[in-house]
């Protein structure tokens, strides 16, 4: 006991700062790193995203538990959650809130029977780039030419407490059309930034294009 009386003595000041700091990024904020192109080209692989962890609840520190619910994810938030369907923590964007139809025709949207509009971006012979209007948010997707089972579902009415989320790389992006409708308890916060990317192909330099890039 003695010994470690001392350790404390000696250490309190920094014992106290990395106490803080991990109740922090528990229950405040924390940061992500991206490994895939899922949310891409929003999102690229190497991205470090700051993750607001009060935005939605105020909850326990190093738990799950909610205290308070501060505000409901809305259409064009993109979400960090820790999926138990994926075994895995990940990040999409929302497209279906609570009480919303969603359905996906030739990897496009249609919400609440209303079809989204898709700006052309950029285009190659396998994919292309739009902007699409996600109730207002409007945001870049990347969509493959060549057709897959992904590119469609049938209207699906979102329930209470649950989210329908996609990725922004429409055909890479294993999400609410793989691992179902997200729960909200699984939620972690919204992402809100990159705080700093770093290029896993140019020896992991940072892109300075994109430090503190609003998402």
């Amino acid at each position: 006991m003695k010994y470690l009386y001392k350790i404390w003595k000696k250490n309190r000041s920094f014992i106290v700062f990395i106490s803080l700091m991990c109740v922090f990024r528990s229950a405040v904020a924390d940061w992500y790193e991206v490994p895939t192109g899922s949310m891409k080209p929003t999102i690229v692989e190497g991205d470090r995203i700051f993750t607001d962890k009060m935005a939605y609840d105020l909850r326990v520190p190093f738990t799950k538990i909610s205290l308070l619910k501060l505000a409901e994810p809305q259409a064009g938030d993109i979400i960090v959650f820790d999926s138990v369907a994926a075994q895995n923590r990940l990040i999409k964007r929302v497209i279906g809130v609570p009480g919303d139809s969603v359905a996906l025709v030739d990897n496009q949207l249609v919400i609440n029977g209303k079809h989204l509009n898709y700006d052309p971006v950029s285009e190659t012979p396998i994919n292309r780039v739009a902007t699409e209007n996600l109730n207002g948010i409007k945001h870049a997707v990347k969509l493959s030419k060549q057709r897959s089972a992904i590119q469609n579902f049938a209207p699906v009415i979102i329930p209470e407490d649950m989210y329908l989320a996609m990725g922004d790389n429409r055909d890479n992006s294993a999400d609410s059309r793989v691992i179902g409708l997200v729960p909200r308890a699984e939620l972690l916060g919204r992402a809100k930034r990159v705080i700093v990317s770093l290029d896993y192909d140019d020896y992991y330099l940072p892109r300075k294009d994109r430090v503190l890039k609003a998402l």
